[in-house]
């Protein structure tokens, strides 16, 4: 899982951060976990990074930090809840880049998103859920071009008038 506020551990480098789930869950030896995580880094942009804190890095890094650190566990899925909400605007772009990158290699993901762009573009099936219910389901054309409930169609009538 990918939280929206990142949940670092702020006294581990981005390497360590990488590496201790690996050791301490999956007891792999230190030089495979190394490996491991110097890998991840490198496939999220980071390997330049590696041993910056987090209060070093940007909310994207961080991010994109946590992102390579759910990767490491070798998952069949990920969750994903509003990994951008927290992030500026301009950061945003570089982790819906990985998101991007885990969905054309086939990673099955679970977004929950306020990025409907991305969802649009990216996504297999759209839920739309308000107050805890899904109020609508299907593939991204039918719901944000055709969507049948009111209440999808105001959020989204709002979201185009921007």
């Amino acid at each position: 899982m990918v939280f929206q506020h990142f949940n670092l551990f702020p006294h581990m480098t981005a390497h360590g951060n990488l590496t201790l789930a690996l050791r301490l869950v999956r007891r792999m030896p230190r030089h495979e976990a190394a490996a491991i995580a110097d890998e991840l880094l490198e496939r999220v942009a980071l390997s330049d990074r590696r041993n910056a804190y987090p209060d070093q890095l940007s909310g994207g890094q961080q991010q994109r930090v946590a992102i390579a650190r759910a990767l490491a566990m070798r998952p069949r899925i990920l969750l994903f809840d509003e990994v951008t909400s927290a992030l500026d605007p301009e950061l945003v772009g570089e982790v819906l880049k990985v998101m991007r990158q885990l969905a054309t290699e086939g990673m099955t993901m679970i977004v929950v998103t306020h990025e409907m762009g991305f969802a649009q573009d990216v996504a297999d099936r759209v839920l739309f859920m308000n107050e805890g219910a899904v109020l609508e389901q299907g593939k991204p054309e039918q719901i944000f071009k055709s969507p049948q409930h009111q209440r999808t169609r105001a959020f989204l009538g709002r979201l185009l008038d921007r």
